[in-house]
């Protein structure tokens, strides 16, 4: 799962770091602000930790802890997944995978989350939604919905993707939003979103939508398997895999995935 998707177009984008109010209609049901001492670990109310180092389907190198060392509150307001060049677990590296699942789920609505990517060749940072009945039908047939992933070699660039059946993986439905030049995503914080209603999934940054799909415009053999079941989120910091390459002498350690918020949105029936 995560799989690495394949790039349709790329949009040029002003970047201002800051999210546009939610539109009418919606309503907070569940946020981490991040707001926990220095050292704290994930609100436990909020995120479970995924551990483990099987690679996850794309040969990545991490293994993911439970640690402190790996996810953890700075004290200035952000919760922070750390990658570590160490040996554990028979991995080369370490990080932390975060995920809402049997705590938080969300059926249709707006789920956005504030974040400063890492840099450097062989990371991959990403922000995204997996449907709840993944353990009954398996994936892709639960839907995925990459909200946010990035290759640290190519920090100026956040992709947006969709996998279901007939476009996973290497064929997943994506699309790329890109910098201005001489900028990165790296340099601050900026919010990444999905709106989210029955036939159709918007993506945006800092406000700017930049990708639209709809259950109307799959292709035949195509199912679209985003209505009508919850999602629930997670958020990791990956090393290596297929996506977008092993680590080099370039990439310095430890790396950051600096998240301010996530908040998660119903949409109230009209």
């Amino acid at each position: 799962m995560k799989m690495n998707p394949k790039p349709v177009w790329i949009l040029l984008a002003g970047l201002s770091g800051c999210g546009a109010d939610p539109a009418p209609g919606l309503v907070l049901v569940a946020a981490d602000e991040a707001d926990a001492p220095e050292g704290a670990p994930p609100d436990p109310a909020f995120w479970s930790a995924q551990v483990g180092g099987g690679g996850f389907g794309n040969d990545e190198s991490q293994y993911y802890t439970a640690r402190p060392d790996n996810a953890a509150h700075d004290g200035a307001g952000n919760l922070v997944i750390t990658a570590r060049l160490e040996r554990y677990g028979g991995r080369a590296y370490t990080s932390a995978r975060l995920t809402t699942q049997g705590r938080h789920e969300l059926t249709y609505g707006r789920v956005e989350a504030r974040l400063q990517l890492p840099v450097g060749q062989g990371l991959w940072p990403a922000f995204w939604l997996l449907g709840a009945n993944v353990g009954q039908v398996g994936w892709p047939t639960c839907g995925e919905i990459d909200v946010m992933e990035s290759r640290g070699a190519e920090p100026a660039v956040a992709y947006g993707s969709l996998h279901g059946p007939g476009y996973s993986g290497g064929d997943a439905l994506s699309a790329a939003f890109r910098a201005p030049p001489d900028t990165s995503l790296a340099d601050g914080m900026h919010v990444y979103a999905v709106d989210w209603q029955p036939g159709e999934v918007r993506w945006s940054v800092d406000g700017t939508v930049y990708q639209t799909a709809r259950a109307t415009r799959l292709r035949s053999g195509m199912s679209w398997v985003f209505d009508g079941h919850p999602f629930f989120v997670l958020l990791d910091l990956a090393v290596g895999g297929r996506y977008g390459g092993e680590p080099d002498a370039t990439t310095p350690f430890p790396q950051r995935l600096v998240i301010d918020y996530v908040r998660l949105y119903r949409r109230e029936a009209p």
